[in-house]
Order: structure tokens, then sequence, then C-alpha cells
């Protein structure tokens, strides 16, 4: 009496693997949206243009760049977490969206952990603190005086509240005991063009949108969150450096979909990713921006997630920090 469910259990398991199979076998037969949490001309834009040519070539399909920008990322990834389970709605992960926004704001409207499909981590990027050239000081020990002479006289920048700048920063200002006022965008790209036209003093920002800027004497660059002193900024000393190892953390840049993301298309977009990356120009492009190549498997990236978001939350319960 019992064989005939278990042989409908058994027959209903086989034809979802069968569609699954087909599913795979035809993706994708259409354009791919990539949704960039961001205003375009940060480094998360950045990264997914130089990523979305080749990748569309890889598979066959043109992917095409949206920006999404508010929130601190949060809207446009709200919007890949909402998507259907397709694969032709993806989105640009950034430490922003899915580990620091979320760590510090209850209400945000998804779970980094289990509302996503984490299919490959791109690239990781320095992060960095970075000033006009008014600025009275241009190195980190003057930077740090002059901060601590003149408690609420300065201003920052970052690619809005919940940001990694935003977070980063606030947990620079709580181990150095000093306080500079932020001032959220809605992108990297808009708060650096205001700081680097003098509105505002100073950002903390991932080192791929403000590299060019400081290339071009309009930024000064004071510290550097990175593993070691980078070859393009030889003479900037690293937060572990100054005695600030805690804020020493790299941002990632990744590739998701929504939870269910059926494996074998996410096989797929992660294999296609690789191969992007093989291409020397591409890997180039990318690194000239200051940024490491990573190009994981979709299980390192959903650790790395993990281990960012768990991260974060430490800081928030152990700093008091709140969006107020």
């Amino acid at each position: 009496m019992q064989r005939r469910p278990l042989i409908a259990l058994a027959l209903a398991a086989t034809a979802a693997a069968a569609a699954g199979n087909a599913v795979a076998q035809t993706y994708p037969n259409k354009p791919i949206r990539l949704v960039v949490p961001f205003a375009p001309g940060g480094t998360t834009d950045i990264i997914a243009r130089v990523i979305a040519d080749p990748l569309g070539k890889a598979l066959g399909q043109p992917v095409i760049v949206e920006n999404k920008a508010g929130g601190g990322g949060v809207v446009g990834a709200n919007e890949t977490a909402k998507a259907a389970p397709d694969g032709y709605s993806l989105g640009l992960a950034t430490v922003s969206s899915t580990a620091a926004n979320p760590a510090i704001n209850p209400k945000i409207p998804y779970n980094p952990i289990t509302d996503f499909t984490p299919i490959i981590n791109i690239a990781a990027t320095p992060n960095i603190i970075a000033v006009n050239p008014s600025f009275p000081a241009k190195d980190h020990k003057a930077f740090l005086d002059e901060l601590k002479k003149s408690p609420g006289k300065y201003s920052y920048s970052s690619s809005g509240t919940g940001g990694i700048g935003h977070m980063l920063m606030e947990l620079y200002k709580s181990l150095t005991g000093t306080f500079v006022t932020h001032i959220p965008y809605r992108g990297a790209g808009p708060a650096l063009n205001d700081t680097v036209a003098g509105q505002v003093p100073m950002i903390f920002d991932n080192l791929p949108s403000a590299l060019p800027f400081i290339k071009d004497n309009r930024l000064v660059p004071i510290v550097v969150a990175a593993p070691q002193r980078l070859a393009v900024l030889p003479n900037v000393p690293t937060f572990k450096e100054v005695g600030l190892a805690p804020v020493n953390r790299l941002a990632y840049y990744g590739i998701l979909g929504p939870k269910n993301l059926p494996k074998d298309v996410v096989d797929k977009i992660n294999a296609g990713v690789r191969k992007a990356l093989e291409d020397p120009a591409v890997r180039k492009r990318i690194e000239d921006t200051g940024s490491l190549i990573v190009a994981n498997t979709p299980e390192q990236f959903a650790q790395e997630i993990r281990a960012e978001y768990d991260t974060y939350k430490k800081v928030v319960q152990q700093q008091k920090l709140t969006l107020e």
C-alpha cells in the first residue's frame, strides 16, 4: 500500500531533476540583467562593467548592467533578492549591501545569508581614507592630530548610510576617539565628486573609484585598508601599520542571485566569470584599479559573506552603532 506514494515521490523527484537539467541546458536564451546597487562611477559599477561584456560572450547572451541606487545598496540588493530564481536577474554583491548595511539596519527587507544564492567573488579591493588637497594634513599622523584638535569641525562622505565606508569610518572614529560628521550619498560616484570639488573635505571609499583622482592629485591618500602597502601607493601606510588593525578590511565584489537559483545555472555563471577572467586584458583592467582577482567557488563566496556579516554585527554591538 505504501509503494505507490513512494513511486510517485520518486517520479516527481526525477521530473524535477529533468526540468532543472533542461533549464540549465537552455540557459541563457535571453539577455541577463546585472543589477548594481549603487550609482554609476563607483567601484561596484566599475567592476560590473568590466566583467559584463566578457561574461556575456562566455554565456552567449548579453549581460546588461543596471544601476539601482539607494539605501547604501539596499534598494538594488532587494531587487535581486525578490527576483525570479531563473538566472536572468543577478546582482553585484558588495560588503555594504550584504554585510555592513544589514548588520546596522534592522529594517533591511532581506536576509543577507538566506535570501541570496552566492555565485562567485570576482575581486577584493582595498579601502582608503582620502582628503581634498585643501585639507590641512597630508599624512595620517597629521590627519589624526587635526581631527583630535578640532572635534566636529570636519565631515566625511561615503557611498551611503550603512555602507562599508560609513561603517569603517565609524569604527575608525570609535578607535581613535575622534568626531567627524557623516554625509551619506547615493553611491561612491556622487560622494567622490563632492569631495574632489571641496564640498566635503574627506571620503572613506573603495580604492578603485578613488584611485584616478589620487593619481590626478585631486585627492590625497591618507591611510589604506590592505594586507600590505600597495605598489600603486607605496608611501601610504595600512591601517594595521598605524595601530588600527580592526579597520584593515578588504571589500568584495561578487555576483549573486536570488535564493533557490538552480545549481546548474549557478555553476554555468561561475564558469562564465572564470572564463572571462582568463582574458589577460580583463584581469589587467580589474587589477589596474588596485583590486585583487579572487574568482572562487559559490561555497567559498557564501562563507566570505557570512564572515563579513558576523564581523560587522560584532562591530555594531561593540561600538553601539546606529543609523541615527
